[in-house]
């Protein structure tokens, strides 16, 4: 298991990982660097869609193990991604319908790796997340997936929107967390699906709540009127999970 975060300092470095295929979630350039080699790593970066950060001086010394950055750090991803297409294959080999989480937004890596572990728990057959504004596979999401990084592959997409029109022509169904929703337990979950589930404040964004084909509400008896993301996860991929074997 592969639970630590590499964290890649130095320009030679940095641009060795990009060349050797490392799976590399951000990279902070220092703010006015813009030299030679500097500029070809960040044109590295952008062939592999990587998330560029220009930063002060200052925060990279603060993020800096050796002092040694040269004006660049990159942070590796603790585990490979995998492609969407593997998942699909996945469900096919075990002869069952698809089924997919697509998380929108998430930033807690705590939430992350405990959705993971939901997914693979409730039988998903993949989790996928954004590329921006979103946790990535760091050591602390491996952890707290307690080992489900190891059976659950995760893929990174630059845009879910399109990633669920995609899914669609593949047969696949979506449902979204909505508290403006229909009663989880009157939506027909079976078949080919994509749970989906919203940013931790904002819930699912207004682009993707519109492609999918249904919205659906958890009960709620309570004072408060939200569930953490990863519960609201686990909830709602349990009924799924109880109409596929009623």
């Amino acid at each position: 298991m592969r639970y630590e975060e590499l964290t890649i300092e130095g320009r030679n470095a940095v641009m060795e990982a990009f060349r050797a295929g490392k799976p590399i979630d951000r990279l902070f350039i220092q703010d006015g660097c813009q030299d030679g080699p500097v500029r070809s790593i960040a044109r590295e970066a952008r062939k592999h869609d990587t998330i560029i950060t220009y930063v002060a001086k200052e925060r990279l010394d603060q993020m800096s193990d050796t002092g040694k950055h040269q004006g660049v750090i990159a942070y590796a991803a603790a585990y490979e991604y995998a492609q969407v297409e593997d998942m699909l294959k996945l469900a096919e080999e075990k002869g069952e319908p698809p089924f997919l989480f697509l998380l929108d937004g998430i930033e807690d890596p705590h939430n992350l790796g405990a959705i993971i572990r939901t997914a693979n728990l409730a039988g998903a057959h993949g989790v996928i997340i954004p590329k921006r504004r979103a946790a990535g596979l760091t050591a602390t999401v491996a952890r707290t997936s307690a080992g489900a990084l190891n059976y659950t592959p995760v893929a990174k997409v630059t845009n879910l929107t399109a990633a669920i029109e995609d899914l669609k022509k593949k047969g696949l169904w979506f449902v979204c967390a909505d508290m403006g929703g229909e009663l989880m337990y009157r939506l027909n979950l079976k078949g080919p699906i994509g749970l989906v589930i919203g940013n931790e404040g904002e819930g699912v964004s207004k682009l993707v709540r519109e492609k999918c084909d249904m919205t659906a509400a958890i009960p709620m008896k309570g004072d408060i009127d939200s569930l953490n993301a990863s519960v609201a996860a686990g909830v709602l991929a349990y009924e799924i999970v109880r109409q596929r074997l009623s």
